[in-house]
């Protein structure tokens, strides 16, 4: 997905098809006892361009073939800090500002438990995940705290999006099931691109 650009911390930065999302490297010390690392530290994610201030830890568990998504939050839109602490998954991020030059685009990354790889989401963009092992712990920092009056999201299997999920009937939520297609949603429901 790119190069990398190492800091001389913790974490190496790699650059996705969005602008924006970023998957995250922690530096890993392991020995026979097991491993260590930093999952997050702001200064050194400063250092990475994220500048985020997060506000609110969440911790999902779901059992295999589970998708879930694709959720935003508008207004009070959420960045996100993703990982897996037990199992695997296929994360994937959808651009939906309205006006931004990659609106519809997305892209996926598998993250694991072994890897221990991050991914970052901006704010404005729409967010789901499939699982693909027996059991799943899933761990994402918020920037935004949760607003159920502002909870949204985009159908999980929009053709005009077309997501490659690789599985033709996950196990949604009644709630998940029945979200539009982003082509339905009006643009007073959607975040506004912003050029940097």
């Amino acid at each position: 997905m790119g190069d990398g650009l190492h800091t001389p911390q913790s974490f190496k930065r790699v650059e996705t098809s969005l602008p924006g999302v970023r998957l995250i490297e922690p530096r890993v010390f392991g020995d026979a006892r097991g491993f260590f690392l930093e999952s997050y530290q702001e200064a050194k994610f400063l250092s990475l361009g994220i500048a985020d201030h997060f506000v609110q830890d969440n911790h999902s568990h779901s059992s295999k073939h589970v998708l879930r998504g694709l959720h935003y939050q508008w207004p009070r839109p959420q960045a996100k800090l993703c990982r897996v602490v037990e199992g695997e998954i296929l994360d994937v991020a959808v651009d939906i500002r309205v006006g931004s030059p990659h609106f519809g685009k997305w892209v996926s990354a598998i993250l694991c438990s072994k890897s221990h790889s991050e991914i970052y989401i901006p704010a404005g963009f729409a967010h789901g995940f499939l699982t693909l092992t027996d059991s799943v712990h899933f761990l994402y920092k918020c920037s935004e705290v949760y607003d159920p009056s502002a909870d949204r999201g985009v159908l999980w299997n929009n053709p005009r999006i077309g997501i490659e999920w690789g599985i033709s009937h996950p196990v949604l939520s009644q709630k998940d099931a029945q979200f539009p297609p982003l082509h339905q949603i009006p643009a007073e429901l959607l975040p506004q691109y912003q050029a940097a």
